[in-house]
């Protein structure tokens, strides 16, 4: 783990490379931010479909260049039959672009989303995977290999009745295959979610996906997740899948 911080902090911050103009539009990888934000006026609308037919939507709106504001909610077993099993509230996002990416510099952007993942655990009072609660996170985008995207960054959770308070960290990146289709990898630390009431067991979540943009407008991804099996309580990997609507207001 210290020498894949390592690598991520030597390319982050290595000026032999220029800046990727195509940089993903969209700020996140599957699940961990990077820090792009949308351009003032612009909106995201994303909804995702997962296991147990649960639905979680989303509405992200650009402020400025560098302020983002949105909100998200759903729940589970939506699609099926049963009862509906609906997050507690609404969660929020805000992110800020601190520093924006230059040719010899990486992005830095914080925030703070309270959307967890997965089923919510009432007695815990968390999601299956924690909200990222409050996030810096730094990005340098390449043309290296055709267009190479580096992201790592650091979050703390409010999510903590389980009395495990530890910061995360998160690294990622983001590949360009041509100018449609991206293939996306990140890995989540979870070391905010390994102790005695602990939902993980360790090992962290690892997640990939293709993104597959049909214009600068629309986005479907496919989505691999917890290909680890990280969880004491948690089921094992998930296939999921994501639309992304960019528009301007």
């Amino acid at each position: 783990m210290k020498k894949c911080f390592r690598c991520l902090f030597l390319f982050l911050f290595t000026g032999s490379i220029a800046a990727q103009p195509g940089s993903l539009r969209i700020g996140q990888l599957v699940d961990v931010p990077v820090a792009k934000t949308l351009f003032q006026g612009e909106m995201m609308a994303e909804l995702r479909m997962y296991p147990k037919g649960g639905l979680l939507t989303s509405v992200l709106v650009g402020l400025t260049d560098r302020i983002g504001m949105g909100i998200s909610f759903g729940g589970e077993n939506i699609i099926g039959m049963g009862e509906v099993n609906m997050n507690p509230q609404p969660a929020v996002h805000l992110q800020y672009l601190l520093i924006s990416e230059q040719n010899l510099s990486p992005g830095i952007m914080i925030g703070f989303n309270s959307q967890g993942l997965g089923a919510y655990n009432q007695d815990l009072k968390r999601y299956a995977i924690k909200s990222r609660g409050i996030y810096a996170v730094m990005s340098k985008n390449t043309s290296f290999l055709g267009g190479l995207g580096m992201h790592g960054g650091l979050n703390w959770s409010l999510e903590n009745e389980d009395k495990d308070k530890d910061p995360n960290v998160f690294i990622g990146f983001h590949k360009w295959i041509n100018p449609e289709l991206a293939i996306l990898c990140e890995y989540d630390a979870a070391i905010n979610d390994n102790q005695n009431k602990a939902l993980g067991s360790g090992k962290g979540y690892f997640n990939a996906a293709v993104q597959w943009s049909f214009n600068q407008t629309l986005y479907v991804e496919f989505d691999w997740k917890n290909i680890f099996e990280n969880g004491k309580n948690i089921d094992g990997s998930s296939r999921e899948i994501k639309l992304i609507y960019v528009t301007h207001l």
